[in-house]
């Protein structure tokens, strides 16, 4: 009893400051524009207005052309859209092409991709949530210039007034007297506490204004305070957003499921990363922004928390917290609720293991049921800001392709990918980083024209349920900065969701 009593002095949490993911801004998408299959990377800007870069592979040759334009998913900016910007392709590769589209607010946008070429036309929307991250800091040479005008600016007004105490009653040619000196070096100082006095309240109000601007403009997700009640039940309490609240047309406050959660969260111990859970609470009736969720069989330990949440408008928000847990006995994992054990991630890759990684090609992690999970990868180590497609394939306890694997959340899989300092979480699924519940949206106002599967809409690469699902699966990503990662992939096969563990030294 002691260990429940002690654990909720003993929780703290923590701000997370990127939205979506976790310090993961850029979207990766890959899916059908008709009778194309693109691979898309947006990079989103750091600042609001700002501008994204566009960049899209197409799979099939005989693309012309390819048009880009961005608008809000909902709202009345979602029926205006402004004239498409084309693409420029590549003389190198015909299949690639590129631009810049223009992000002038921030709120939860889409990116309507519209490609011609020798098999008619198609058209996708991919879903992009924009904000501001940051400040731009001032340039160093220009702050010195401004420096130095400002204080010849400054000696210059002290100089003014002060020879315009000693000498502004002389007549032409006549000597100021020893007390009209002595009045104008009075004057001179009082002028230089007088400036110096508006340039220091000056300076504080202006940081004043700066900071207020900040909280209203630079994105922030809500806090998350966590606790832990007697019989091992978590409570999730989602802080209010004012970043939020003051964009209720582009953004909206209100959550809608996404893979049929409100919730998707994810508790990994730090700093081995040896347990994962990927957890659903339930929203408590009558209170929109708390949740909670029974956990299962946790050892004790410090836990990392992520919350994945999906807003009406289609913006998605990643909350960070952290939280020491006691050992808990838990209830059985049911319904789409999942748990992997894996070894202690390694501090630092070795040469010696990068080596051998590059000459065998692939990784390989055996499941406790004795099935493998295979990592089909070319040269590594992979490098920062590229775009890689992530392909795993699940073999049974002989080595042979599974022939059960099953949707996991209308999905062929789910895969967590986390830098080992933690400043880096992505839960991504076969269509790319876009959440599937914005990804939804986007197609439902889509004025997209039939596409390959027919039926009048631009088709994802979901693989939703069949009657037989294959055993490969592939992630587009890119990881946004050098470091050591750790990959968690899920399948499900025979009612059990899988989990295979993968690490990877990420470089510039």
């Amino acid at each position: 009893m002691r260990r429940w009593i002690a654990a909720p002095s003993i929780i703290f949490f923590a701000l997370a400051p990127c939205w979506a993911h976790v310090g993961s801004p850029d979207v990766y998408f890959q899916g059908r524009a008709g009778p194309y299959h693109l691979t898309v990377t947006i990079r989103t800007p750091a600042m609001i207005p700002g501008v994204a870069s566009v960049e899209i592979r197409s799979s099939d040759p005989g693309v012309s052309s390819i048009r880009v334009v961005p608008l809000y998913i909902v709202g009345a900016g979602a029926k205006y859209p402004p004239p498409p910007d084309s693409l420029t392709q590549s003389k190198e590769d015909p299949q690639f092409f590129s631009g810049k589209i223009w992000l002038m607010e921030s709120g939860s946008w889409q990116v309507r991709v519209q490609v011609n070429g020798s098999q008619g036309a198609g058209e996708v929307a991919i879903p992009v949530p924009a904000a501001a991250r940051n400040t731009l800091p001032m340039q160093k040479s220009l702050g010195a210039l401004l420096f130095v005008l400002m204080a010849l600016l400054f000696l210059a007004i002290v100089s003014i007034l002060g020879a315009a105490r000693r000498e502004g009653t002389l007549e032409p040619g006549q000597d100021p007297e020893p007390n009209q000196k002595r009045r104008g070096r009075w004057v001179m100082a009082g002028t230089a506490v007088i400036v110096l006095g508006i340039l220091f309240f000056g300076n504080m109000w202006w940081n004043s204004e700066a900071r207020a601007k900040a909280l209203q403009m630079i994105y922030k997700a809500p806090t998350l305070n966590v606790s832990l009640e007697s019989g091992g039940k978590m409570v999730l309490r989602m802080g209010d957003s004012s970043w939020h609240s003051n964009r209720p047309e582009t953004v909206m406050t209100k959550l809608i499921p996404d893979h049929g959660h409100l919730m998707h969260l994810f508790l990994i111990r730090v700093p081995q990363m040896d347990r994962f859970y990927h957890l659903h609470p339930d929203i408590t009736p009558g209170s929109p922004n708390t949740f909670t969720v029974d956990l299962p069989h946790v050892p004790i330990g410090h836990y990392q928390l992520y919350a994945d949440i999906v807003r009406e408008s289609g913006f998605p928000d990643t909350m960070v917290a952290e939280i020491d847990l006691p050992d808990i006995p838990g209830v059985p994992l049911t319904g789409d609720n999942s748990d992997a054990t894996a070894p202690p991630i390694s501090k630092d890759l070795s040469e010696s293991k990068l080596n051998a990684a590059v000459t065998e090609k692939e990784d390989v992690d055996v499941l406790p049921d004795g099935s493998r999970m295979v990592w089909e990868h070319g040269p590594i180590p992979l490098s920062a800001n590229h775009f890689v497609s992530l392909r795993f394939r699940l073999e049974d306890p002989q080595g042979k392709p599974a022939n059960d694997v099953e949707p996991y959340m209308g999905m062929a899989g789910h895969a967590e990918i986390i830098r080992t300092d933690r400043s880096v979480f992505a839960h991504i699924h076969p269509d790319g980083s876009v959440a599937m519940a914005a990804l939804e949206l986007t197609q439902k106002h889509s004025t997209a024209p039939a596409a390959a599967n027919g039926n009048g809409a631009a088709t994802m690469d979901m693989q939703m349920p069949t009657d037989k699902i294959s055993p490969e699966v592939s992630f587009p990503y890119g990881f946004p900065k050098p470091g050591n990662y750790r990959m968690f992939v899920q399948i499900k096969r025979a009612g059990r969701v899988e989990t295979g563990v993968f690490d990877t030294l990420v470089t510039h």
